[in-house]
């Protein structure tokens, strides 16, 4: 009973996942609104989508890995990092200064209402999607220190 129950689980999860990014623009740190579906658009590029908060340590711990490694990583694949900050209202007013104190040296964007996140089902964060054509290729759920490894092993596949 618990294969057929774990069987349907798993259709219904690949049934009703998200498979592309929905049609919503946010704003990033400057204020300025970036829309999912044209400004991160460019054919063949790999965009990597980092859910995290402020709250967050393996959050945190994530994106500071990915910001020192993604020069290397660009020397081999076409690619782009974009941190959706999902912090409310309560927490918003820290995000920027956390962001300028770790000199993260990619985009932020600020899911204040959290209608990305909503959007894509997510339940957790951290949590990592990768969009290449607007089709969303890869995802991983959680962060231990050394998936950034398995991540980039993923991504030179696509």
């Amino acid at each position: 009973m618990k294969i057929i129950q774990l069987a349907l689980l798993l259709l219904f999860s690949s049934v009703f996942a998200q498979k592309q990014l929905p049609n919503l623009s946010l704003p990033n740190t400057e204020g300025k609104s970036l829309s999912l579906t044209t400004d991160f658009a460019e054919k063949d590029k790999l965009y990597i989508f980092s859910f995290w908060a402020t709250w967050c340590t393996p959050c945190i711990q994530e994106l500071d890995e990915m910001n020192d490694i993604q020069d290397e990583w660009k020397k081999t694949i076409n690619l782009e990092i974009i941190a959706v900050a999902t912090d409310d209202s309560r927490t918003q007013k820290r995000v920027k200064p956390l962001v300028s104190g770790k000199e993260w040296t990619y985009q932020v964007l600020l899911d204040t209402n959290q209608d990305f996140k909503r959007a894509m089902t997510i339940v957790n964060i951290p949590y990592t999607i990768v969009v290449k054509n607007h089709e969303i290729v890869h995802i991983q759920n959680g962060y231990v220190p050394g998936n950034e490894k398995d991540l980039y092993e993923k991504l030179k596949s696509l």
